[in-house]
């Protein structure tokens, strides 16, 4: 049986009003030329947003990196971003048809393997984050046994996981293993605007987990651009962390870098579909989670994972936390170093 790809990509090509959410036609338009293509380049596929980010799910057969399934997909983009520029969209102006995507993306994370008899998949997508964003995320998933109790009491998850992670700074990856070297791994992660998470896998080699940090994927050259509002694939059940386990460290409110203006830290809010648009000061930072169930490369769902009252508490405490960081105006610890938010201060 061939293996699947699950291909993710993200872009911003037009908004509003503002910097708030993605225009229905632009939706619309993505699905009609994803519908073309069942079949024949792609098994399935699904169309969302969160916030001003227009999100493309794609299942296919072709592997990672595929130059057909990336042309596909920036001529996509770019085909939403004339409709956008007809509509004088926000933002729709920057969006480079030349590159055959928008200004500030697509970014990508892709994962290819071997279905299992039964293979939960969830989808996080994320607006108003900065890079690094998922490293707390991913290390309370797949390393912290307070959150994953099944690291204890399930013995296939005993062996732990292997984190890769990317230095933008020195251009380079190394791979952490868990939890021989949790400590090791914390020390690096705990700088996201530095490191970031890119891969997690099981000790036999099996992808766990993938986001699409560009800002710190060495294949571009530690290119920054389009690297805000991050996107992550994750495997549950059966040798992986539980459902339940993979949400649970939304519970907490996390400090994000990537808001107003983008240089402010500020918390991000699990959110339903319904309620992924920013507004009080482009934010807070939400993020989605669509579940679905991926059978011979179809797309079973999605189901609105954070689409739960079990979060409202949650909410609530990003909304307070919020209300406490605003206050602070521009100065620290609100807002982010200068080095890491570059020309952020630059009107918009």
């Amino acid at each position: 049986m061939p293996k699947t790809t699950i291909s993710v990509f993200r872009a911003e090509v037009g908004s509003f009003p503002g910097l708030s959410r993605t225009h229905p036609k632009l939706i619309e338009k993505a699905q009609k030329l994803l519908k073309e293509e069942k079949g024949r380049l792609l098994i399935d596929s699904f169309v969302t947003h969160c916030g001003d980010d227009l999100e493309l799910i794609m299942t296919h057969s072709h592997g990672m990196e595929n130059k057909k399934i990336h042309r596909f997909a920036g001529d996509l983009f770019a085909a939403c971003a004339k409709i956008a520029r007809e509509m004088r969209l926000y933002g729709a102006v920057r969006a480079s048809m030349a590159s055959g995507s928008a200004d500030r993306g697509p970014c990508v994370a892709e994962m290819e393997f071997e279905e299992r008899e039964s293979d939960p998949v969830l989808i996080f997508m994320a607006d108003k984050t900065g890079p690094g964003a998922w490293n707390i995320i991913l290390y309370k998933i797949f390393a912290d046994p307070f959150n994953t109790t099944g690291l204890v009491s399930d013995p296939s998850l005993h062996p732990g996981f292997d984190f890769e992670v990317q230095d933008k700074a020195a251009k380079s990856r190394i791979t952490f293993r868990c939890p021989e070297e949790s400590y090791r791994l914390l020390a690096q992660i705990g700088e996201p605007s530095r490191f970031g998470i890119r891969r997690v896998f099981c000790k036999d080699g099996e992808v766990a987990a993938v986001t699409s940090s560009r800002y710190l994927d060495i294949e571009t050259g530690g290119n920054d651009d389009g690297d805000d509002n991050l996107v992550m694939i994750v495997r549950a059940q059966n040798g992986f962390p539980s459902v339940g386990e993979a949400l649970e460290p939304f519970c907490t409110p996390i400090l994000a870098g990537g808001g107003e203006r983008g240089f402010p830290y500020g918390p991000l809010m699990p959110v339903g579909l319904c309620d992924a648009s920013s507004t009080r000061s482009d934010g807070p930072a939400r993020a989605i989670c669509f579940g679905f169930q991926v059978t011979g490369g179809e797309l079973i769902g999605p189901a609105d994972m954070f689409d739960d009252p079990a979060f409202d508490r949650a909410r609530s405490r990003c909304n307070e936390l919020a209300d406490a960081i605003r206050l602070q105006g521009p100065f620290g610890p609100r807002s982010q170093p200068l080095e890491v938010r570059g020309n952020a201060t630059r009107p918009t």
